[in-house]
């Protein structure tokens, strides 16, 4: 096995198998490797994906029942999605995108689709990536950081989460005015990243998801309130929920809290700045998920191993043997035997 870092999307499924051929049927494709270069090149490395690709005109596009294949030419480092698209990170700093591209989102400079054949995300000639978000993607959008730790987005940019001071859909990556980002994170139509220690946000502020205090949309960065000082670790986000998990283990959320998503004990009351789960240890991983008002719910790691969730759990994804939400963080726990290693929830 290469890699397993597997992130969860609305609807599809990815995880990095092993270095072998590529069994995938044919399909859509622009700007795929050669096969003078895929022979050329000393690994080669196998995703297995399954579910399917829902974004643009609004459906489910591609579905697989079981895992398909794609191969890509290099060692997988990190694997990604969002609601439409999948990437995967080489070891040489090179990105792939396979899905759906009416937007954009493929990053090629084309907007095809490309369901079985991985394409080349087109950055500047000697341009490397050194990591694509933790968490989700916005919808329809594509995000990555670069070995300088200039951040870089394609795709529809429909509420303005590329902090370009539009709505412009781009089909190849653009630099974002953002520099030694060190943590970034987006879904729906909003995005977070952290700037020379400072978290800012942009995008759709749908129930306060931007954390400044205010209730507006923005194009252009804005500091998301109640964090200056805090050093940052991880940013995840959802529908209309952000998070941020600080160095010291402690946690603060904000956005939308129907069914009790900010875990603070209290049902229906939104916040528009970051307030803090309460937790019995430090917390070391959380991730965060949501694509509509009726869901949405955050699951964490903690320092002494335990497991903890709380939000939306109308489809048992808070695992703790109920169905009912839960406004403060609840237990749950691995099956015997088992130990998990990490977490992810979409």
């Amino acid at each position: 096995m290469k890699s397993l870092n597997v992130r969860g999307g609305l609807c599809a499924i990815t995880a990095v198998l092993a270095a072998a051929g590529c069994s995938a049927s044919p399909g859509p494709f622009a700007g795929r490797p050669s096969r003078a270069a895929m022979a050329n090149q000393e690994t080669t490395s196998t995703v297995g994906h399954w579910g399917s690709f829902f974004g643009g005109p609004k459906g489910n596009f591609d579905i697989e029942k079981s895992p398909v294949t794609v191969t890509l030419p290099g060692t997988v480092s990190e694997v990604g999605t969002s609601n439409s698209t999948e990437y995967a990170l080489l070891t040489n700093g090179s990105l792939y995108a396979w899905g759906l591209g009416a937007q954009g989102q493929l990053g090629n400079g084309r907007k095809g689709n490309s369901f079985s054949s991985p394409v080349r995300v087109r950055f500047p000639a000697g341009l490397k990536i050194a990591s694509i978000p933790a968490d989700v993607m916005p919808y329809d959008t594509g995000l990555a950081v670069d070995t300088r730790g200039n951040v870089w987005g394609w795709g529809d940019n429909g509420g303005g989460e590329l902090c370009l001071g539009n709505t412009t859909a781009y089909s190849t990556p653009v630099e974002l005015p953002l520099a030694d980002v060190t943590a970034l994170a987006g879904a729906s139509n909003h995005a977070l990243y952290d700037s020379h220690g400072t978290v800012y946000a942009c995008g759709q502020n749908v129930d306060g998801d931007l954390g400044d205090g205010t209730s507006h949309n923005t194009t252009t960065p804005r500091k998301v309130a109640r964090l200056a000082g805090s050093s940052v670790t991880t940013l995840v986000a959802s529908f209309a929920n952000s998070g941020a998990l600080l160095s010291d283990g402690r946690y603060f959320d904000w956005g939308f809290d129907g069914s009790g998503q900010l875990g603070n004990g209290l049902v229906r009351r939104s916040s528009d700045v970051p307030v803090r789960a309460h937790l019995p240890h430090p917390v070391t991983q959380v991730v965060q998920g949501g694509s509509i008002w009726n869901n949405g719910q955050t699951l964490v790691m903690l320092s002494n191993g335990s497991l903890w969730s709380w939000g939306n759990d109308r489809a048992a994804q808070l695992g703790d043997g109920t169905t009912r939400l839960e406004p403060m963080p609840v237990r749950f726990h691995a099956p015997r035997g088992v130990v998990y290693r990490s977490l992810a929830t979409g």
